[in-house]
């Protein structure tokens, strides 16, 4: 079966030290994690390898202000420089479920490996991050603007 990737590449005005900040400590992901108009109650991090990570992703109350719950699982974590976790789905207490029991559309793997690697670049920081494992266009496509959105909002968080 051919699997699809999104790959989103952004250069944020801040130092390496910040945007991984952004990317591995609770308060400043629960800042900009989810796409626009959703929040972040919650994000329990334990970043090193072999940690998992529980967040939440609440959806405003015009998409019914439910909760999606993800675990990030690390494979590699290289401070300052790389992240390689696998994202699932979850219930409230990190219980993997299967993403249609979290009401994902079809083509979201049960299992989502993400490669996220940052680098210094001109004055401020380049982050790259590529999800593979989707199997519709479509589901590649839903989660491909969602992820742009948290990185508009990942820009906006560490412009203050």
């Amino acid at each position: 079966m051919t699997t699809l990737a999104v790959t989103a590449r952004r250069t944020f005005a801040a130092p390496v030290e910040a945007v991984w900040a952004a990317w591995t400590e609770s308060e400043l992901i629960k800042g900009w994690w989810g796409p626009t108009g959703f929040t972040c109650p919650v994000a329990d991090m334990d970043v090193r390898p072999g940690g998992v990570s529980l967040l939440a992703m609440q959806a405003p109350p015009e998409y019914g202000g439910g909760r999606t719950y993800n675990i990030w699982c690390y494979g590699v974590v290289e401070n300052g420089a790389r992240l390689e976790y696998d994202m699932r789905f979850a219930d409230e207490h990190g219980t993997v479920i299967a993403p249609a029991d979290a009401g994902i559309p079809a083509g979201v793997p049960d299992r989502v490996p993400h490669v996220v690697t940052f680098a210094a670049a001109d004055g401020g920081t380049e982050v790259t991050i590529v999800e593979s494992g989707y199997t519709l266009a479509q589901a590649r496509d839903m989660s491909h603007l969602g992820l742009e959105q948290c990185l508009d909002k990942l820009a906006a968080l560490l412009a203050k």
